[in-house]
Formats: C-alpha cells, structure tokens, sequence
C-alpha cells in the first residue's frame, strides 16, 4: 500500500530584507507560459507547504491543454524529484545565499530546465526571471542562469555514496541503506531508474464488457496493458465504466499470488484505494466475499466507490483499524498491504524521497507487525497469506517465507515490490510443519 507519510508544517522559509517606503517592486515582464506557471506553483507548495507534488498537480494543471499539461507534469516532477541536485548547484554558483521559497521554486526550474531538459537558454532564464518576480530576488535567478550558461556545472560522479546522493538526487540515509543492501552497482542503477519517467500500466477488468478495439494501443501482458503514448485515464469513458483502471505491473503481480478462488471468503486489510481489492474481485469472478478494511473514512468511501465502478460486487467495505481487526469467521485467504516507505514507486512520487526518513521507517515496522498479527490471527487452518509491499528496504520485509518475489525499478520496469506467501500458516505467521 502507498505510505501515508506524516505532514510537516510550511518551512520558515527566509523574509526579503526590509525596503524604503519609497522602493517600488520590478514589474513582470513577457508572459509565462501556463504549463510553467503550474509547474512553479506545484514546487512552491511542496517547498513552502510539504504538500505531495502529484496532488498538487491535479489542482494547479486543471483546466490547460494536454500538451501544456504534460509539460507542466515533466517540469513539476523532475524539479522535485532532482531538488538535491538542484540545490548542491545552487550551493555552488550562489554561495551562502538565503532565497525566499518562490525564488527557490524559480531557480529549481530554470536550472532542471537547462541541466536535464536542454531546453533553449533563453527560454529557461527568461521564465524563470519572470516566475521569481516581483521579489527582487529575480536579480539572483537571472545572475545564477547566466552564469550557468556560460561555464557549465560538472556533478559529482557516482562513485561514492556522496557523489551518488547528489548526482541522482536521493538522500544519504537512502543510498546509504541501499548500497549495503543491494550493493553498490544495483544502487546506481537503481537510483538512476528512480529518476525515468514511470510507464502508464493498466488492468483490463474481467468483470466489464470490455472492447478489445476500444483500448488504447499498448503492449498487453495477460491483464496488463502498457500504454503507449499519452492518454488520460481519469477523463476515459473506459475509466468511468471501469474497464480500466491505473495500476502497476508490479501491483497486479500481488492478487494473483494469493491466488483468490471463487466462492472464497478472503479478506484485505488496508485495502484503499482498491486496485488489489477489486483485482481480488476479478479473480473470484465475483463470487464468494472479500472483506476489504480501511480506517479512514474518506478512503473507505472512495474505496466502496471504486468497487461499484468495477463491478466488484461481492466486496463488502469495513470502515476499521487493521491493526485491530477482527472477525467472527475465519478467512480462506488474506492479503495483507500496509503501509510502508513506498521506496518502489519514487517515480511515480517524485517528492517521496524526501519526506521518508529512517525514524518513519522503524515506526512504520511497528505498525506493519501490528496488522500482520491480526491478519495470522484471521487467517483459517491451511489457509494462504500474501504480505505485499510497495518498497525496497530490507527492514519492512516482516514476514518469514522462502516463497517470495521481489520487483525492482532498474530490472522490470515498474515498482519496486516486496512480496512474500505463507500457506497452512500456524498464528505465528510461519509455515507450518
């Protein structure tokens, strides 16, 4: 399951130092261009606000064009996602400067601009000149632009865990963690995947009439479809009558592995948004009952939501705590898909990478062990239990099992997945002799 990572307040975030009375602020020049003004306005809020970049987009990119849409996506992202590359060049060409957040948010750009997009000089400064007005830290935007044009910056390289920190934009902590677990080629592959766009993956719902013609063009792996091209899947008529819906190939590794029968009673705990749940569906073909639990009550909503959409009939949502959760009747198979680090799915969060530290991951573990027991302590005599994560880190790996498997981004592609399977299970959550 996604994290849930706990919110911070705004930063504090430096004050412009104090003017005359009689000083008037630069007016904006040229116009900016819609999908830039997005893009700067989403950095902003996740420097100024720690708000979650792909949230922010949805608010700050409604309403333009696709194209200008997909743009903004790409510089919205990829300035986020390379903030710690983006500030060791700061560091550098403008040395102990404080910049207010609109100002950084505007270098951000313009420097990912120049240094990962190639975009044309000119445009890169002039915009962001303009985006860091009507402070007078412009003059600074406009001085480490032009400066950056002229004699380049050379990154760190790789070879090291400090180099590689800078030169893919991760924390330390984070390359640190992976370099003495996956070891130090698997790292830099891995942290240079971290930063490729995300390939759109899809589920063709079996329980829908589905048009094999009406799809759009991909490549199909059984119920997966990657697409290929630009396509908007909320606003689909294929999404609204849920033939499709968004989810990795990777995640839609995970019901199959339970390996749900028809007519089965299987319960999923934490089970918002719902792709497992109603892949869950799927594979029963809708008979039997799945159980699926969700604390919060919004989500809980959203998940009962997007069950009806997918004809997921046989699901019946249980607003509760899954570290609490219990049952009268035992359950043929549980899917148990906590919260974790979500480390498998930075490219799709390009701000994650920031917001999780090593304390959120040993709280998280607690958690994790709290819901595992309630699901052992749910599960029948000889029945399956499948522990799935959406990360990459040796810690959140909570359950004991030689049957397991494992995705990483630089090897398959997709997210990043920890999963592991016990059968005839005793309560204690090992295989049983």
């Amino acid at each position: 399951m996604s994290p849930s990572a706990p919110r911070r307040g705004p930063g504090p975030g430096a004050r412009p130092a104090a003017r005359p009375p009689a000083a008037r602020l630069p007016e904006r020049g040229a116009a900016v261009s819609p999908a830039r003004r997005a893009a700067w306005t989403v950095v902003r809020r996740v420097l100024e606000q720690d708000a979650y970049a792909d949230r922010a987009l949805m608010t700050e990119a409604e309403g333009l064009e696709p194209r200008d849409r997909a743009l903004a996506k790409q510089l919205a992202f990829g300035a986020v996602q390379r903030r710690g590359t983006l500030d060791w060049v700061i560091a550098r060409l403008a040395p102990g400067k404080k910049l207010e957040p609109p100002v950084r948010a505007a270098l951000h750009l313009g420097i990912y601009e120049q240094l990962f997009l190639g975009t044309a000089d000119h445009a890169s400064v002039d915009q962001a000149v303009e985006l860091a007005k009507p402070s007078y830290g412009y003059k600074l935007v406009n001085a480490v632009l032009r400066r950056l044009q002229r004699e380049g910056i050379e990154l760190p390289g790789d070879e090291t865990i400090a180099g590689a920190a800078v030169r893919h934009s991760h924390p330390q902590w984070l390359v640190t963690l992976w370099w003495k677990e996956l070891g130090a080629d698997a790292t830099r592959a891995l942290l240079a995947a971290d930063n490729e766009p995300a390939e759109l993956a899809l589920r063709i719902n079996t329980l829908a009439d589905v048009d094999e013609a009406a799809l759009p063009p991909g490549r199909r792996e059984g119920d997966a479809l990657v697409v290929e091209g630009p396509f908007d899947v909320a606003g689909s008529p294929l999404f609204r009558a849920g033939v499709i819906t968004p989810q990795s190939r990777a995640a839609q590794m995970v019901a199959p592995f339970l390996d749900p029968q028809p007519g089965e009673r299987v319960l999923d705990l934490c089970a918002a948004p719902g792709g497992k749940t109603t892949h869950l569906a799927a594979l029963m073909r809708a008979e039997g009952e799945v159980v699926a639990v969700e604390r919060h009550p919004g989500r809980a909503r959203a998940l009962t939501a997007a069950c009806r959409r997918m004809h997921a009939t046989n699901v019946t949502v249980v607003q509760a705590d899954a570290r609490t959760f219990t049952s009268g009747r035992p359950f043929d198979r549980v899917l148990v898909d906590p919260p974790c680090s979500g480390l498998g799915t930075l490219r799709t969060h390009p701000d994650l990478r920031w917001k999780v530290t090593p304390d959120a991951i040993a709280g998280l573990v607690v958690v994790q062990d709290r819901i595992l027991a309630a699901a052992q302590a749910a599960l029948a005599p000889g029945g399956t239990l499948v522990y799935a994560t959406c990360t990459i880190s040796a810690a959140e790996d909570r359950l004991a099992s030689e049957d397991r498997f494992r995705t990483l981004p630089h090897v398959d592609g997709t997210d990043g997945f920890s999963v592991a399977r016990v059968t005839g299970a005793t309560r204690s959550g090992q295989p049983a002799a």
